[in-house]
């Protein structure tokens, strides 16, 4: 069911090992390692691809992630906040991403702009419990997502290009 391309990306991550959520106190530092090294991998590898399109940081906890996604077409940018909590029973259940500037603009979207990722993504999680991590949910969630709803989008006017004007 999986594409070539996908196959490839998802072989350019590293798994993950230690299945820890963020109630797991020491546990959960070694995850959190983990985590990080897998999307800093994730980074490397979407730049070397000239396919860079998002920026992540997190609280000191790790439990409240936040940043910048965008989605080019037709040679424009359109750039998004994005952001996500850890649920407390991580990584068991997978992080529900919101594009909270999106909200109500598509019928593939929760309450609060959180993507739906029910149909597609959640039962491959599941399956990958706990060898999936964050830069996984980018890889396989919002990445198809955007790369399906932003388009979308546009054609219908729901969105439109806003241009960012330099100080």
């Amino acid at each position: 069911m999986v594409d070539e391309s996908t196959r490839k990306t998802l072989s350019n991550i590293p798994l993950l090992k230690t299945k820890a959520g963020p109630r797991d106190k020491e546990l959960w530092v070694q995850r959190l390692k983990e985590e990080y090294q897998s999307l800093i991998k994730y980074v490397q590898n979407n730049k070397e691809a000239d396919n860079d399109w998002f920026r992540l940081e997190s609280n000191k906890e790790g439990t409240k992630w936040f940043g910048k996604c965008w989605y080019v077409h037709n040679l424009l940018k359109y750039e998004f906040d994005v952001e996500f909590d850890i649920p407390v029973t991580y990584p068991v259940t997978a992080p529900e991403i919101a594009l909270p500037e999106l909200d109500g603009k598509t019928a593939k979207m929760y309450r609060g702009g959180k993507i739906c990722l029910s149909d597609h993504f959640k039962p491959l999680w599941a399956r990958n419990v706990p060898k999936f991590g964050i830069a996984h949910v980018m890889a396989l969630g919002l990445g198809p997502w955007l790369a399906v709803e932003i388009p979308d989008l546009l054609e219908k006017g729901i969105i439109s290009y806003k241009e960012k004007i330099e100080n």
